[in-house]
Formats: structure tokens, sequence, C-alpha cells
């Protein structure tokens, strides 16, 4: 077997088998959450705005949730107070980076691949300047466990170049782990933001 293949393959392995236990993790994270009334949300949109009041105009993309993710809405909410213009990912098929689709709260949302939801395809494309992503797992390097989709690495390969888009991963504080399978393809996030505080890896 090829050494580069190989190579491949066990990182492949490793991240599989840490998305089985994350997801675990996640699922008993968001669960407490809920018993204990639900604060982490809110928790996560007051730690990051105590960090960052971005200036009226600014685009931010968040994302929907969907399961025990941790839920970017409080935040998306304050921010569109704030007079940030907000985007939501949209699926240009496999392979690719997303594209980012001008959303803001109340508006329609229709279903899209993978479980998720877009806007309306008839909205305009936005170039954010700050990223809000979703994960399984990250590590205090910044590094992130995705579902493997690769989605949010090309999209933010592609976008670095242009600019300085901040990629801020929310998560629940118990999502951390010692360390995330990477290798060259995967993007570190600039900041994670959980209910108990923001890293700055």
């Amino acid at each position: 077997m090829d050494e580069a293949v190989s190579v491949t393959q066990m990182l492949q392995a490793a991240k599989q088998e840490l998305r089985l236990a994350a997801k675990a993790t996640r699922k008993q994270a968001a669960a407490a959450d809920r018993a204990a009334g639900a604060t982490a949300a809110k928790a996560v949109s007051d730690l990051f705005l105590a960090e960052l009041r971005p200036e009226p105009g600014s685009i931010v993309a968040g994302y929907w949730p969907m399961g025990d993710e941790m839920d970017p809405r409080p935040l998306l909410q304050s921010l569109a107070s704030l007079g940030c213009s907000l985007a939501l990912p949209a699926l240009q098929g496999a392979e690719k980076p997303l594209l980012f689709r001008a959303w803001a709260p109340g508006e329609p949302l229709f279903p899209a691949a993978f479980g998720t939801e877009e806007p309306d395809a008839a909205q305009p494309l936005r170039t954010p300047l700050i990223l809000l992503v979703p994960l399984l797992a990250f590590d205090a390097q910044g590094y992130r466990l995705g579902y493997g989709g690769g989605f949010y690495d090309r999209s933010l390969a592609q976008l670095r170049p242009k600019g300085d888009t901040l990629a801020v991963g929310l998560a629940f504080s118990a999502q951390q782990v010692e360390r995330v399978p990477r290798d060259g393809n995967d993007q570190r996030l600039d900041w994670l933001v959980t209910e108990n505080g923001v890293i700055r890896p």
C-alpha cells in the first residue's frame, strides 16, 4: 500500500472514531443544558459580544442549528439588532465550498441536503467578515472536527486569501478534546466560544 494512502486512511479512521465519541459527548452536554434551563446559547452570545461588537453593516454568516449543535440564534438575533447583515450557508454540491446567502431573523428557510435548511435561492450572496462554525469537537489549538464533508474547510480556504475572515467555532465546553486529528486540509479556527468562555488559540 502506498504510504501516503495509508497515512490518509489512518487519519480518516482516527477522525471517524473521534466523531462517534464526540457525538455522544455533545448529546450529553446538550441534554444537560436543556435540563438546566437551556442557558448555554445565551451565555455564548453574551461572551462573544463582550469580546467583539461588529460595526453595523458587518456581514456575519451563521448557521441554522441541527440536532445537538450549539444554537447560534440568540447571537444572530443580537447581531441583527446591532445592525449586522446576516447570512446562512447554502450547499452547492459535494466537494465544493459553501455559498452564503443573505438572511434576517424571521425570514423563511427551505429544506436542503443533509437535513439542513437554507435561505431562498433568490437571496443575494454575501462574503462574511465573521463566520460562525458548528462542530463536533475542538482542541485548544483551534482545530475542529466536523461531520466529514469538508465544507467549512473548503470555504475558509477560499475566503481567507480574499480578506480577514474571522472564523469562530461555537460549542459546549464539554466538546473540547486534547487533540483533533488533522492534516494540511484542515483549517484552524480563530476563536472558539463556549458557555464558559472565549478561547483564542
